[in-house]
């Protein structure tokens, strides 16, 4: 019962401190997440206050540069001593309609109103600094609230200088700072621009005009920010971020507040979220903890029952590996079986071909005989041109016995490379080499003409010659005792397949679908007829090289086999 109530407690002091470090973990993600939230809508505000600022100074750079061009008109310069100010106002108020100033007035050197493009009489211009600063040649720059024209404004006093060089007066352009703020009020987040005394001169929260007192409660650092916490009303956050960006073009300081609030829930979902997480791994982590004993218990159990079922498999395993290595070595020696079956039916065929090649051989044998004994007496009688032309017939007769043994050779041994390519226009010449003998004794037509180019296809060279020599001596004997004895041969190119077709005479096939099956022949019973094993081979050397071989009766009469191959260039682009 004690160590029952001993681990309860460690588990709940496990609780405990595992809920303390949730809580600082929550409030570290929390702290971060504030100041990250701060900096990045640090950023978004200076770039909202840097494109108000910018709109601002760029509104009031057109009537600036407004006044410079006016003062330098023509016509102005000499109004300013004479009568004609009639004309001067209407082409002041001209210029007025077309540029949107509030107003534009021509004043002499004394400060006096010469023409005007509005109705309001200016008076006491001169001693005001700006009126000052024209009459020393510079321009003067102004933003007041006026009781003459009822709002606030923002002047430019432009110097007009007379022929001798001296200022004659001033040009002043008046805009309306009301006009500007109506395209951005109410945009976020709020902007107010203020003088050099704090007071708000410019501003898109029209509330905060003519204020100095903001409602300002106290400024905080927060995260390397100013925050202010304000009570001005619903218009303006109660703690908003404090950013400022000096105008002295136009003697303002650009302002914006934003509202930190969207931070504060950035940062508390953020804080919930990683509580979250952290509260969900600790329940899993506890049930797995609670789970862990249980499957402390079963796993004793199943321990057990795996060390008896291990004895079980060990004795199963061991039987398995006694079956596999007999199913390795019988598969061994079907292979080898089926190499030896190939090979007999390479020697089987070169059996059958043995008399033809006899005779095929005997032939350029006795002309050798026959054309040596000429060449003999030729020298003797001391005819060397003739012996020359008996000696080069003697050269060709070697050459083509050669070439004859030579493919013999190559057909009777045992090919075991892997697929390669291989010329079957060259394939199909070798075993006409060799079956020509047999064809001739049988009194065969054979119809050939090999195609222009080679036909590269996938294979092997001798078992492909194999599979050649095999269908046409199928086709010798199925024409014997026709009187037509035509065996025709033609090679096409289908796609990406070459197709060797054989076609013969005789009377065609009895029965299609049996003629690959082992041991199924159409020929008499006996040992010099064969085993009915040649197609069964050859359909199964087909297969291997990933080709097809089908066998049907031809429509003119007679059986016609079809070989179908990959070319070679169309299976390595595969």
């Amino acid at each position: 019962m004690r160590v029952m109530d001993g681990s309860r407690i460690r588990r709940a002091l496990r609780v405990l401190g595992f809920l303390a470090l949730v809580a600082a973990l929550a409030l570290a993600v929390q702290h971060w997440g504030y100041r990250a939230a701060l900096s990045e809508m640090s950023r978004r505000g200076a770039s909202d206050l840097a494109l108000a600022s910018d709109r601002l100074t760029s509104e009031l750079q057109r009537y600036r540069q407004l006044s410079v061009l006016t003062a330098r008109h023509p016509y102005l310069a000499p109004r300013l001593d004479g009568p004609d100010g009639g004309r001067a106002t209407a082409l002041l108020r001209q210029t007025a309609d077309m540029t949107g100033a509030l107003d534009i007035v021509l004043l002499d050197r004394f400060g006096r109103q010469i023409a005007a493009a509005g109705s309001v009489a200016r008076r006491g211009d001169a001693g005001t600094p700006w009126f000052e600063r024209a009459m020393d040649g510079a321009l003067g720059v102004a933003h007041l609230s006026s009781r003459r024209y009822g709002r606030r404004i923002f002047l430019f006093a432009a110097p007009i200088f007379s022929p001798d060089g001296p200022v004659a007066g001033a040009v002043v352009v008046v805009t309306d700072v009301e006009a500007i703020e109506a395209g951005w009020r109410g945009d976020p987040p709020a902007l107010f621009f203020t003088d050099d005394a704090g007071e708000v001169f410019v501003s898109n929260r029209s509330e905060l005009v003519g204020r100095s007192d903001l409602g300002l409660v106290g400024r905080v650092r927060e995260a390397g920010h100013e925050i202010w916490r304000m009570r001005a009303g619903p218009y303006l956050p109660e703690r908003g971020l404090h950013l400022s960006q000096p105008l002295p073009v136009i003697g303002l300081t650009g302002e914006a507040l934003l509202d930190t609030a969207p931070a504060r829930r950035i940062a508390l979902l953020q804080a919930s979220a990683a509580a979250a997480l952290c509260l969900a791994f600790g329940a899993l982590l506890f049930l797995a903890t609670i789970r862990r004993h249980t499957l402390a218990r079963a796993n004793a159990r199943l321990e057990e029952r795996v060390a008896r079922r291990t004895v079980a498999l060990q004795a199963v395993n061991a039987s398995l590996q006694r079956e596999v290595a007999e199913r390795a070595a019988a598969e061994a020696r079907l292979r080898r079986a089926q190499a030896d079956l190939v090979q007999a039916g390479k020697l089987s065929a070169l059996g059958q071909m043995s008399a033809g090649i006899s005779h095929e051989l005997n032939q350029p044998l006795m002309a050798i005989r026959s054309f040596a004994e000429n060449a003999e007496t030729f020298l003797s009688r001391g005819n060397a041109e003739a012996a020359g032309r008996n000696l080069e017939r003697i050269s060709e007769l070697a050459r083509r016995m050669g070439r004859i043994i030579r493919n013999l050779r190559a057909f009777a041994r045992q090919e075991s490379a892997a697929v390669v390519e291989v010329d079957l226009v060259a394939v199909v010449e070798a075993a006409l080499e060799m079956a020509m003998a047999r064809a001739r004794q049988a009194e065969v037509t054979v119809d050939w003409t090999p195609p222009k180019a080679s036909v590269p296809v996938r294979g092997g060279e001798v078992r492909l010659q194999q599979v050649v020599l095999n269908l046409m001596g199928n086709a010798i004997d199925a024409m014997e005792g026709r009187e037509e004895k035509r065996l025709a041969i033609e090679i096409a190119q289908l796609g990406d397949r070459a197709r060797l077709t054989v076609r013969d005479t005789g009377p065609g096939i009895g029965e299609p679908d049996r003629i690959f099956d082992p041991f199924y022949t159409t020929k008499e019973v006996g040992a010099s007829e064969g085993m009915g094993l040649g197609l069964s081979i050859s359909y199964g050397l087909v297969q291997s090289f990933g080709g097809a071989i089908r066998g049907r009766n031809h429509e003119e009469g007679g059986a016609e086999f079809t070989v179908e191959l990959d070319l070679a260039k169309a299976s390595e682009a595969a």
